[in-house]
């Protein structure tokens, strides 16, 4: 039978079940280039809780549509994601019919489907700066934690500073305390603060990066930008996988997950794991033994209910346990962390225990007007050295740090409920919108001791073995309601316009007391004071899009964003008083950009000009020896810069990937306080904000028979100059960092050899302003096996 005769025998059987079936809706056939049906695709309405699976004929159904205009998204395994936008009228007597021909993945980019304003979109379609990373492209990076990102997306870094909280700046806007400028957003849920995030990446549907203050629909600490984390989650299909990474320095990486209907249509069960240990990195002189020693285990679980074609219901529990033996690998000084790599002396050796969970209910309406969502979530982080940790990093026994006071202390907990409404997009209005509130509530009590050793008389500390015991509980709660519009003024030309306030009440209570060794007495030095603030923070927004042609899209925005404001913690230093408020800091964000997509998609090319100028800079200042942060609102920075993005199928089977961003960021005002004296570091650049940064990547693939497709890739990363204190003083120089990977897929399973930062370049990933550094991560070799099923 010739493949003309089968499309058409297919097509008309797809068209009588359709003829055959009560009710409007939609209906239709999948097929490959050949003409051969496809099986086992997911077929999603963007916006609703609808979802199906092709069957043996290719063929797809969604019975019973309310008139409007739907956009179905299209997903299947060797295929390029696809979309196509249909319109269904309900005085129509039949179905709408759709026949569909997905093109390979090798041949054609993706029609990636993002939610990085709240609602489902094409990427393309939304007019900002955004990057989305989705599954394949997660696997072929190779991406195992969020700092990995750096360099992929124009204009961002991220780094550890060695307790395995990823640290990110975007646009020269930097995370410089406990709140970020960054918000992180895993499966809807605000990542509220660094303590309760979880960095680990597996079994990621997408990664989507919003560059520019997102205030409007983000709200707090999302002045720099967002980054949108999104799991894969279960449907009508029963599958699992299972991965095994061996590397050097005995990296073991293994994940699997399950995902099954209990209840076709109805009920749904999800659940992935991730065992995750290697050896350090580091070598302790000290102890002759390695250090910063990784061991963890994560989860997320998923249970999930369509009620109906209008309610669901979305249970997540996530967790993450650690034991990281040797936190904080810092050495004293850039030359001598680099002509000395990974080698350390420290006298005082702990291991710190990281236990982190997030569970959230979700709750979805689907209107006829209107739809509805509602988010509850829970977050908590218990983390704890099991003994004092090295705070001169150091062999001499001068200062360590003490944290284990049981499970009341340093046990951050949050609460948060986000309620949002939206149009109904199905609906031919030319106006959309998007209204909700945001609550929150964080109560986070540490206790900490930094202890006075022998040696301390070294450090110029002028007593030695004694104890400074500083304990402190922050009550955060806060409000937010916002709207945002988009208003279609032509078929071309719309225009969108939001605002948000945010209203937030902080108190914090200190006590501060002394002990001397080894009594167990302990002396009051600050009575149980409490101190109180509160603000608010308006964020607006305005833009302009204009669709040039189908095939070219231009913006031009304002934004504005904050990073929340609060009060000064207690330290050992008396020139820092506590309980001292200072105010939120604001970014306000004008950007244009265009984005097109050429040559049936096989070439996208985004570009994005962007000046922010930032008021009420919160200026740090590291207290030492108890490592805690002073911030104050000292500052006014401006950054400005060009971003651009490409990705182009020339041939089939080969991908070139490029990005490049450039920002001119610097102080125009900063007056820090050192010794006495006042300093003006007007001028200098913002910390974590290298000059460029710019990504390379090409990966050919190719089959070797019917069944068996080799992959060969390539990966080359720029970072420019790059500073870690506001004078400018601890500087990495630019650096470029090469990633290699083999692979070869057949059916179900693939095998790859890989390699991360091939050269081996050595390179300062993180340091503070006291001089202590912190290199990135050194050459790492390994080989990776998966199974699906």
């Amino acid at each position: 039978m010739s493949n003309s005769l089968k499309n058409n025998i297919i097509t008309l059987l797809g068209i009588f079940i359709a003829l055959t079936t009560n009710g409007q809706g939609i209906s239709g056939i999948l097929q490959n280039e050949k003409g051969n049906p496809i099986e086992g695709a997911s077929i999603t309405i963007l916006n609703t809780s609808l979802q199906t699976i092709s069957n043996q004929k290719g063929f797809f159904e969604f019975k019973e549509l309310r008139t409007g205009k739907y956009t179905i998204s299209i997903k299947s395994i060797g295929y390029a994601e696809s979309s196509k936008a249909f319109i269904v009228n309900q005085s129509s007597a039949s179905n709408t019919i759709i026949k569909l021909t997905l093109i390979a993945s090798t041949n054609q980019l993706d029609e990636v489907v993002v939610t990085a304003e709240k609602k489902e979109e094409l990427l393309q379609k939304i007019p900002a700066s955004i990057t989305a990373i989705n599954a394949k492209q997660i696997n072929a990076f190779g991406l195992w934690n969020t700092k990995e990102i750096t360099g992929i997306i124009p204009n961002l870094y991220s780094a550890d500073p060695g307790d395995n909280r990823d640290l990110t700046s975007v646009r020269g806007i930097a995370t410089s305390s406990y709140d970020p400028t960054v918000a992180t957003y895993i499966d809807g849920v605000n990542q509220f603060s660094l303590d309760t995030y979880i960095p680990s990446l597996f079994d990621i549907e997408r990664i989507e990066v919003l560059r520019g203050p997102q205030g409007t629909l983000y709200g707090r600490n999302a002045m720099g930008g967002v980054i949108n984390i999104i799991t894969k989650q279960p449907n009508n299909t029963s599958s699992g996988f299972a991965d095994i990474s061996l590397g050097n320095y005995n990296q073991q990486r293994i994940t699997a997950g399950f995902k099954t209907p209990l209840i076709k249509d109805k009920l749904f069960f999800g659940a992935s794991v991730l065992s995750n240990k290697r050896d350090g990195y580091y070598t302790n002189e000290f102890t002759q033994t390695s250090y910063d020693q990784q061991n963890g285990l994560s989860g997320n679980y998923f249970l999930k209910y369509i009620a109906n074609d209008r309610w669901n219901f979305n249970f997540n529990f996530k967790q993450l346990t650690n034991e990281n033996q040797g936190p904080f690998p810092l050495v004293f000084g850039t030359e001598d962390a680099l002509n000395n790599p990974y080698r350390l002396n420290q006298n005082s050796t702990t291991t710190m225990k990281d236990k982190t969970s997030n569970s959230s209910l979700s709750i979805r309406y689907t209107g006829s007007d209107f739809n509805f969502s509602s988010q509850t979530a829970y977050q908590q982080n218990y983390r704890y050295y099991t003994n004092p940790i090295d705070g001169d990093f150091s062999p001499i026994d001068a200062i360590s740090v003490i944290n284990n006071y049981g499970s009341k202390w340093n046990n951050n907990k949050v609460l948060t409920q986000d309620l949002k409404f939206t149009s109904n997009n199905a609906n031919n209005s030319k106006f959309k919108w998007t209204a909700g509130a945001f609550l929150f509530y964080q109560d986070a009590p540490v206790k900490q001791a930094t202890r006075f050793g022998i040696d301390a008389n070294l450090m110029m500390i002028g007593d030695s073995l004694f104890s400074i015991i500083n304990t402190s509980t922050t009550l955060k709660k806060g409000f937010a309601i916002y709207g945002q519009a988009t208003y279609a003024l032509s078929d071309k030309l719309n225009m969108s316009f939001g605002l948000r306030n945010d209203y937030e009440n902080q108190t914090l209570s200190i006590l501060g007391e002394y002990q001397r060794d080894p009594s167990p007495e302990l002396y009051t030095t600050t009575p149980d004071t409490l101190g109180r603030t509160n603000f608010n923070a308006f964020s607006p927004k305005l833009s302009l899009d204009y669709q040039v042609n189908n095939y070219s899209l231009w913006y031009g925005s304002y934004s504005k964003g904050f990073r929340a404001g609060g009060l000064s913690p207690l330290s050992s230093d008396p020139s820092q008083p506590p309980l001292l408020g200072y105010l939120p800091e604001y970014s306000n964000n004008f950007e244009t950009g265009i984005k097109n997509n050429w040559l049936n998609n096989k070439l996208i090319l985004n570009i994005a000009l962007f000046y922010t100028k930032v008021t009420d800079a919160q200026v740090p200042s590291l207290i030492l020896p108890d490592a805690i942060t002073i911030t104050k609102n000292t500052g006014q920075l401006s950054s400005k810069g060009v971003e651009a993005e490409l990705m182009f199928i020339p041939t089939k089977g080969l991908l070139l990937q490029y990005s490049f961003g450039t920002t001119s960021a610097s102080y125009d005002k900063l007056e820090i306080a050192s010794q006495g004296a006042s300093v003006n570091l007007a001028g200098k650049r913002p910390i974590f904000t290298p000059s460029s940064t710019s990504l390379l990547a090409a990966q050919y693939s190719f089959p070797v028979s019917s069944e068996v497709q080799i992959m060969l890739r390539g990966e080359w990363k720029y970072i420019g100059t790059t500073y870690f204190d506001l004078a400018n003083n601890i500087e990495q120089s630019p650096y470029y960092l090469l990633n290699a990977k083999l692979g070869m897929e057949y059916k179900r399973t693939a095998l790859s050899f890989w390699a991360k930062n091939l050269a081996g370049t050595k390179y300062i990933s993180y340091g503070y302003d006291f001089g202590a550094v912190h290199l990135g991560d050194p050459a790492i070799f390994g080989t990776s096996f998966s199974f699906k099923f």
